[in-house]
């Protein structure tokens, strides 16, 4: 058995990486090859290409690595049909992948796609494309899956490997001894992001709201998790804009201030299942420019942007977007998280029962769905 896989950002290779060991418990003799990083070559894969090589964001990189990246993808397609793999699985990256797993596939490879790109909320006509491209679709979330299903393509939930490594109890004492922390004083975690692009359009408003916040919560104390060393420093320099503000800047642990946290003011994305997954209150805002917005705006086609709400189809937590992210909009929600209102008990309830519908061994889920796929082909 030879197993092909293409990853792009740190993400993918994560992903892969379980997935990896997954089916090796499945094929025990089965070799791996394709696009990977450090996670999976770590697991066995023996790696064609650098993942670092597809981890490119934003529309005027891909244009300026645009060449390099369709080299890539020429000389990796040729490759594997020249040489062609039992199964081709392609982790996340759709705009890479779809086009390699359509080539594939209509030269009778297997091919599986694992992620599914965000068709459901805009740029559906991507359907298409998708289903001539995959011969099964693996998704994160259960709504994701239901979507699929309605559109006749081949589809399997496997759960979200984040909750299967996130504890569903944690010790908020020892997370606020760990940092430092008074353990009786409320805390507010404030995470604007990982890239800084995002970070400097949502840190201000952040902690302007923080502000607020502390203003009327005298004994709040804030802490603020850096993805890196840049964005530790670009964080420390904005804090000293706000006089009477004290923001303890740490170098990574996000789970650690999630868990020690009363509250979170979070950036769109990945972090708000993450806030979830920890039962942590949270208020989430979402920025981009101003023509980006117009165009997304224009194309969006679900009632929210936070995965807590679209995950439970109802607004749990409260979502704040371009010009009404500021203080005077987002405090007061802000400030009923940090101080215990009737609604917590509620809302703690449907987050716990969400995590767990998430929480069913993702890596290994998926194996045995790839393991079904190719039996009954």
């Amino acid at each position: 058995m030879r197993i092909a896989l293409v990853a792009g950002e740190a993400s993918g290779d994560l992903l892969g990486a379980g997935l990896i060991r997954a089916l090796r418990d499945k094929f025990p003799e089965a070799s791996f090859v394709g696009v990977a990083g450090p996670e999976m070559i770590r697991a066995g894969c023996d790696a064609w290409y650098s993942s670092a090589q597809l981890a490119v964001m934003g529309l005027t990189e891909v244009l300026r690595h645009l060449p390099s990246l369709l080299r890539l993808r020429r000389e990796l397609k040729a490759r594997l049909l020249a040489d062609p793999p039992d199964v081709f699985i392609g982790i996340d990256a759709p705009d890479f992948n779809l086009s390699l797993e359509a080539a594939l596939k209509t030269r009778g490879i297997p091919t599986v796609h694992y992620v599914s790109p965000s068709v459901w909320a805009w740029r559906s006509y991507r359907l298409r494309k998708i289903g001539r491209a995959v011969d099964l679709m693996l998704t994160l979330f259960p709504f994701e899956a239901d979507y699929y299903r309605a559109h006749g393509i081949p589809v399997h939930f496997v759960g979200h490997p984040l909750a299967d490594v996130i504890p569903s109890h944690v010790d908020q004492v020892a997370a606020r001894h760990e940092l430092g922390l008074a353990p009786e004083d409320p805390v507010l975690a404030l995470m604007p992001g990982s890239r800084h692009s995002e970070v400097s359009r949502l840190l201000g408003p952040f902690l302007q709201t923080a502000q607020w916040c502390h203003s009327r919560l005298v004994k709040l104390q804030v802490v603020l998790p850096a993805a890196s060393d840049a964005l530790r420093e670009y964080a420390e320099a904005q804090i000293g804009l706000f006089p009477g503000l004290t923001v303890k800047v740490l170098a990574g642990k996000s789970h650690t201030a999630m868990a020690a946290a009363d509250a979170v003011l979070v950036a769109s994305g990945t972090a708000t299942l993450e806030c979830l997954l920890f039962n942590r209150p949270m208020v989430v805002g979402y920025r981009l420019s101003p023509l980006s917005y117009q165009i997304v705006k224009r194309l969006l086609r679900v009632p929210y942007f936070s995965l807590p709400n679209l995950l439970a189809g109802e607004p749990l937590v409260a979502e704040f977007a371009q010009d009404d992210v500021t203080a005077e909009q987002m405090g007061p929600s802000l400030l009923s998280c940090l101080v215990a209102d009737g609604a917590q008990q509620s809302r703690r309830a449907k987050f716990e029962a969400l995590a767990q519908s998430l929480r069913t061994n993702a890596s290994a889920e998926a194996a045995s769905a790839i393991v079904t796929m190719l039996k009954n082909r």
